[in-house]
């Protein structure tokens, strides 16, 4: 099991990079100043890692609660992971329209281009990270 250090290191240097990707590749996407779009990478990345937390610890008391553990079945991961994603969207989407000066509609289709970017984006970098700090054997005593 990973170290609360490496947990740590996990989550900034997945955000660094995430927002250095992320950033100029928002600008060009959708033809936003580069600032603008940073803005909107550091508040969305400081807003999700938030609702991570809130959001994870909600959903286990729940399923404490209902089913006596926090053990997710397949389903189970996946909804969860659908209404972590709707949860955030509906977070940033009022937020994004407000400081770009932009409708409801283009936010969702930005918010949306976020979200798919960062599901491939994470895949790859938790690829990557697992062979650069793989996890420690298990202590055999």
């Amino acid at each position: 099991m990973r170290t609360a250090r490496d947990r740590i290191r996990h989550t900034i240097l997945f955000e660094i990079f995430g927002l250095l990707l992320v950033t100029p590749l928002g600008a060009l996407a959708f033809a936003m100043p580069l600032q603008d779009i940073g803005v909107i990478g550091i508040g969305g990345a400081t807003l999700a890692m938030l609702w991570n937390y809130i959001y994870n610890y909600g959903f286990d008391r729940l399923m404490q609660r209902w089913r006596g553990t926090t053990l997710k079945t397949l389903p189970l991961r996946v909804l969860h992971a659908i209404l972590f994603e709707l949860g955030l969207l509906l977070a940033l989407l009022p937020l994004i329209a407000w400081y770009l000066g932009i409708t409801l509609w283009q936010a969702l289709v930005m918010d949306i281009a976020f979200a798919l970017f960062y599901m491939v984006y994470a895949f790859v970098f938790n690829l990557a990270y697992d062979r650069v700090y793989p996890i420690p054997a298990p202590d055999p005593a």
